[in-house]
């Protein structure tokens, strides 16, 4: 049978510690022992079930962790306090002075931000490329190269990353694929395409309410002890640990994940194939016109589809600031950051989500001023939406009547 990421999260059985279908909160920083050996034998993770102290792990995270690793086909995951409190442990527990990374060119602006800015300061480099062309990331590593960084599918401009392909680079220099596949949860199994870390951030579409921060990283055993190690875990001594009572609300809102992304998906195919029908440049990997349309299709599980993301371009920032104040003055959704909210979000990622990226930089990616990103909410009539949207391009003048 195939592998179905939503199948093996329900599998998961958990109980409260009263007989409650959703498991107890363990609302504590601290536990106690029985005696002092158990709790020494505990400090050096040789006591499987027991609990020292909520920044190494609590019973809450542990359940989201396994349901996380569970819908990534991992062995064990960490859940951390946030997107990127999952992503910069990674790159540090990996890289240490004098290593280089190779990193796709078009990612969340923080996560470039901390390459590009931060991880210098400790004479650790990055080669940004074009992730889509194989030979250019071959060709970017040096023989300190240590990761491949890629998100399946990209912030802002939606390149898909060929993950076998990248695995295969990877393998042959010796080098870790981690992947964000924040954007195409269930869709994308990266895991089964030969990555070695699997990151999400929790914020996004698998929380999908908007109410909580968090992020996890999916890997081995072996890579997640190395994370949580009290002597030199990048995880546990940066701290960034995820509350318990957040954790327990991710779980929950986990179950509904396969429904959610059907809807968003099926919402933004609509959406994205009649705009371009319009005349809109639109970019969306379930259309044909999409560069890796054709691999994206051999790549996806086919019942969650091309994802909620998709990009229009209005053709100025001053038209793409008017047109999305405008949807959102016709309760069309919010103008706002983030993603994966039952609401559809839009933003002009140049001047927010990618502002960390220079103007040239953006312009030699083809990050345009008026790109507008939608993440595509839950709506039960699209059509009545699209007839909306296309209305208020229509006022603005960017489309024809």
């Amino acid at each position: 049978m195939a592998f179905n990421p939503a199948d093996k999260i329900q599998d998961l059985q958990y109980f409260g510690e009263f007989g409650g279908v959703n498991p107890s909160v363990s609302d504590s920083s601290t536990y106690t022992f029985l005696s002092a050996k158990s709790m020494f034998d505990t400090f050096e993770g040789n006591a499987e079930g027991c609990y020292l102290y909520s920044r190494h792990t609590s019973p809450s995270n542990l359940y989201l962790s396994q349901a996380l690793a569970a819908m990534e086909g991992t062995e064990t995951a960490n859940v951390a306090a946030s997107g990127m409190g999952a992503i910069t442990p990674v790159l540090l527990q990996l890289c240490g002075a004098g290593d280089h990374i190779v990193s796709s060119r078009t990612i969340y602006g923080g996560t470039y931000a901390f390459m590009k800015n931060f991880l210098p300061r400790l004479n650790i480099n990055t080669a940004f490329v074009d992730i889509t062309k194989l030979d250019v990331v071959e060709a970017a590593i040096t023989p300190t190269t240590k990761v491949l960084y890629c998100e399946t599918v990209s912030n802002p401009l939606l390149e898909v990353a060929d993950i076998e392909g990248l695995s295969k680079i990877a393998k042959k220099h010796n080098l870790k694929l981690i992947v964000d596949n924040t954007f195409s949860p269930l869709s994308v199994s990266p895991v089964t395409m030969g990555a070695d870390v699997v990151i999400h951030s929790l914020t996004k579409f698998i929380n999908g309410s908007s109410d909580t921060v968090g992020g996890v990283v999916c890997a081995s055993t072996e890579f997640i002890n190395s994370l949580k190690s009290v002597n030199d875990g990048a995880s546990m001594l940066l701290g960034s640990t995820m509350d318990s009572l957040r954790a327990s609300s991710i779980l929950k809102n986990l179950r509904t994940l396969h429904i959610r992304i059907k809807q968003h998906s099926h919402n933004a195919l609509y959406l994205a194939e009649h705009f371009e029908k319009d005349g809109l440049k639109t970019v969306y990997p379930g259309l044909a016109s999409h560069p890796s349309h054709e691999l994206y299709k051999g790549m996806i599980n086919p019942e969650y589809g091309f994802g909620g993301m998709l990009t229009i371009d209005a053709g100025s920032l001053e038209k793409a600031n008017e047109l999305m104040e405008l949807m959102q003055e016709r309760n069309l959704g919010y103008l706002a950051v983030s993603l994966g909210f039952y609401k559809t979000l839009f933003s002009a990622p140049g001047s927010s989500t990618s502002s960390e990226i220079p103007e040239d930089e953006q312009k030699d990616m083809g990050l345009t001023d008026g790109l507008i990103r939608f993440s595509i909410g839950l709506d039960n009539d699209i059509e009545r939406t699209y007839n909306m949207m296309k209305a208020c391009m229509v006022e603005l003048g960017i489309l024809s009547a």
